[in-house]
């Protein structure tokens, strides 16, 4: 059971769990993996989808080393208020992830990463339009996008077809081993060349 700061997560995932997906935070384990891709010199742009309580924030930080520009993306305004306070050096954006093209674009900006702590269901339209393409339209030539899933899910109908999608939008999709030391055990896709 989360206990302290963690507790947010719970709360918002009893509010609605279709849109939080956890109770809570990913590891550091987990946040190791997913920001691998970060580049070690330069001034590369991380943008991160649905940062929650900041898991994966803090691993950002940490390998940008105060490099580049780092764009959180939240739905959640309960989220989004309390990241902002614990990472000043994150510009922290209440808004729908569907918005990255056009977030970017006032910034003059293109993702070198996009780390994704959304669930599979921010992924399906429903009446929107889908968000992989978005994403993948928004990294530049040597961009790569990251996704957690958990292990046991990994098998289910949505999560298929979740990655057939990326496999259509991507040339190439990569899955991590299995981050065992998260609970629940979970692995991370990497993708790389938009289609297209």
């Amino acid at each position: 059971m989360p206990t302290g700061g963690d507790t947010s997560l719970l709360r918002e995932f009893l509010r609605a769990p279709l849109l939080t997906a956890t109770v809570a935070p990913s590891s550091r384990w987990l946040a190791d993996q997913m920001v691998v891709p970060i580049p070690e010199s330069g001034q590369p742009t991380v943008v991160e989808l649905g940062p929650g309580t900041g898991a994966f924030t803090r691993g950002i930080q940490e390998r940008l080393g105060g490099r580049g520009h780092h764009l959180a993306i939240e739905l959640n305004p309960r989220l989004a208020g309390p990241l902002s306070r614990r990472f000043p050096g994150v510009e922290v954006v209440h808004a729908d992830a569907a918005r990255l093209p056009e977030l970017l674009a006032e910034r003059g900006l293109s993702a070198d990463l996009v780390v994704s702590g959304l669930p599979w269901v921010a992924y399906q339209p429903n009446g929107k339009r889908p968000l992989l393409p978005l994403v993948a339209g928004s990294l530049s030539g040597h961009g790569v996008f990251t996704q957690f899933a958990y292990c046991w899910t990994r098998w289910a109908p949505p999560a298929q077809r979740y990655l057939l999608d990326l496999r259509r939008t991507f040339e190439e999709v990569v899955l991590s081993r299995t981050v065992w030391l998260n609970l629940p055990p979970a692995l991370v896709y990497f993708a790389r060349r938009p289609r297209g």
